[in-house]
């Protein structure tokens, strides 16, 4: 059992960071956002929130949102300036060249503009050099056509104002349009996409919600008109997004299935090396490597598991075993027949 002296600083720096994390982030917080961040319950949190205003004599604001009410320091005049050390410099280049390739020429270089700006936060001026971070290309997307289309989500999103967009699917041979209620814009393999609600369709007499949220590929749109004139849209209490796509393997969200898999040589490695789901249980035996997690998405696992060749074996579920070997033969046939 920890020593309370340890429990007494673990619990000091969970309020000096959440007083940090209120008084610079302009921004109010929710509870759940909160909780996250420090990786402990709502309840500490709230015990943490009542300390702060008792120890440091400022008023926390509640904000009543939806269901869910959102925290911040009540402001009284500006906040004082705040320096970067040169560590946090260095990971705010590092952040910047590693999603280069998810921005695009047009915000890669608002970012540079806005740090080169930061180096004047600097308690002392040190000369740092972006130089040192890079990243690697091949098999990205590149996002410079797509500057206006992800402007225009976010200023939604802050906004929470509906869109009328126009996608094409490419499984779909014309663009559609429909409306949507912006949630989140993620990265996913090199790739950003926005979870969305639908939204009536103004010209509808009734509306029919969908099987599924749109989850859709920044790179397919072809147009996003805000819609100002209406009310605000409000997101759903429950809506989490941590719950809804980090829990599972697969970005496909269709019923869970439980996976095993066996993995040798550098895939063992690879695979023992990482997280594929939150619920994954991986055991070594020799050079041998086994794997069991919860997935949703099955076109996924087939081809994860073929993207280690013979250094792969799926073992379960059957019917998925039995679909990889079918396409095996097929591909196998593919490559007889040149």
């Amino acid at each position: 059992m920890p020593r309370k002296r340890d429990m007494g600083k673990s619990y000091g720096e969970k309020v000096i960071r959440l007083f940090g994390s209120l008084m610079f982030a302009r921004r109010a917080q929710t509870l759940t956002e909160l909780a996250e961040m420090l990786n402990c319950s709502k309840q500490t949190i709230s015990r943490i929130l009542r300390d702060i205003e008792s120890a440091y004599q400022v008023e926390i604001e509640r904000i009543n949102r939806g269901r869910e009410a959102l925290y911040a320091i009540k402001s009284r005049k500006p906040p004082p300036m705040a320096y970067l050390s040169e560590s946090e410099m260095n990971l705010l280049y590092m952040c910047r060249a590693f999603t280069e390739r998810l921005l695009g020429k047009q915000l890669f270089q608002d970012t540079k503009n806005a740090l080169d700006k930061s180096q004047t936060l600097l308690k002392n001026q040190t000369n740092l050099c972006d130089a040192n971070f890079a990243c690697f290309y091949p098999g990205t997307i590149d996002y410079t056509p797509h500057q206006e289309t992800i402007g225009a989500l976010i200023k939604a999103m802050n906004g929470k104002h509906v869109c009328k967009v126009t996608y094409k699917s490419p499984y779909n041979e014309r663009s559609k349009t429909f409306y949507i209620k912006p949630l989140k814009i993620f990265s996913f393999k090199d790739a950003l996409y926005l979870h969305a609600l639908r939204a009536k369709d103004p010209w509808q007499t009734k509306y029919v919600a969908p099987e599924f949220d749109p989850l859709l590929a920044i790179h397919r749109f072809r147009k996003v008109e805000i819609d100002e004139t209406k009310a605000h849209f409000e997101v759903p209490k429950e809506y989490d997004f941590q719950k809804a796509f980090n829990q599972t393997f697969g970005i496909i969200k269709d019923e869970k299935f439980e996976v095993e898999a066996e993995f040798t040589g550098w895939a063992a490695i690879y695979v023992e090396e990482r997280i594929w789901s939150n619920d994954q249980i991986i055991t070594r035996d020799g050079d041998k490597v086994r794997i069991k997690f919860a997935a949703s998405s099955e076109p996924e696992i087939i081809s994860w598991i073929l993207s280690f060749g013979d250094d792969a074996r799926l073992i379960k579920p059957d019917r998925l075993v039995d679909e990889l070997a079918r396409r095996i033969n097929v591909m196998s046939s593919t490559y007889k027949e040149s």
